[in-house]
């Protein structure tokens, strides 16, 4: 059985840090309970413990249906509604394109692009079955433009966007999609890089970053507090300093 609960419910993938985390604390500010879903069972749970107010950690792979699924029907029952879907996880392996990183190119794909869309289908009708909701995909700046050593990874971003826009037109007015397109920010994915010289090179360039996962979040909640006549639609944020 449901639990019937009187405050907004906010689901978010890629919850146990970076943008996710950040996200999650800023919308719990807001009042929202918030369903974290992530690979780390570890460190979700205790950001549910910190959060409060009836938040849940569910372990969820966004590359598996079945997990998807299964957190879904876990946020139906133990929350009973869906007001707000955060698409954040993602991972960003640049490198030179060559056979050799083809496990890397998979892993993007299915994580950044394919991952965005099957939570997106898996809790669209939670969304939709009180009138209507928030969809944020968190992008990059990278589906915007494209650099040497980040073509996989930015036709994953392209993709997304392309896919956000139909989405946006398909749900209008009653579901509002939301692109947050963020440059260069302090996190952990550079360190995801399995290229050792673009690891260090993307590292050193990010050591500069001053713009911070707290940041992002203030952009996403800004997006889902405005009226709901209002559609914030695409949201694109770099550094000041960033070219």
């Amino acid at each position: 059985m449901a639990i019937t609960t009187a405050a907004r419910v906010a689901v978010i993938t890629g919850a146990s840090s970076g943008i996710g985390e950040a996200t999650a604390r800023a919308l719990a500010a807001e009042g929202y309970t918030v369903a974290l879903l992530a690979r780390r069972r570890d460190r979700i749970s205790e950001l549910a413990t910190e959060l409060g107010g009836g938040s849940i950690a569910v372990e969820t792979d966004v590359t598996d249906r079945d997990s998807v699924l299964a957190a879904a029907a876990r946020v139906r029952d133990e929350l009973g509604r869906v007001d707000v879907l955060v698409n954040n996880a993602g991972v960003m392996l640049l490198g030179p394109f060559s056979a050799e990183r083809h496990e890397d190119y998979r892993r993007m794909i299915e994580t950044n692009l394919l991952g965005a869309i099957t939570a997106t289908e898996v809790f669209l009708d939670q969304l939709t079955s009180d009138g209507g909701g928030d969809i944020i995909t968190v992008s990059s700046v990278a589906g915007r433009s494209a650099r040497p050593v980040n073509g996989v990874y930015a036709a994953t971003k392209w993709g997304v966007n392309g896919w956000s826009e139909s989405l946006r037109q398909q749900l209008l007015p009653d579901v509002r999609v939301t692109l947050v397109e963020p440059g260069a920010v302090k996190t952990d994915l550079p360190s995801h890089i399995t290229d050792e010289q673009t690891r260090k090179t993307t590292e050193e360039m990010y050591a500069g970053v001053e713009v911070t996962p707290e940041d992002i979040a203030e952009v996403i909640v800004f997006a889902v507090t405005r009226p709901r006549h209002v559609a914030v639609h695409e949201i694109l944020v770099r550094p000041a300093g960033q070219a």
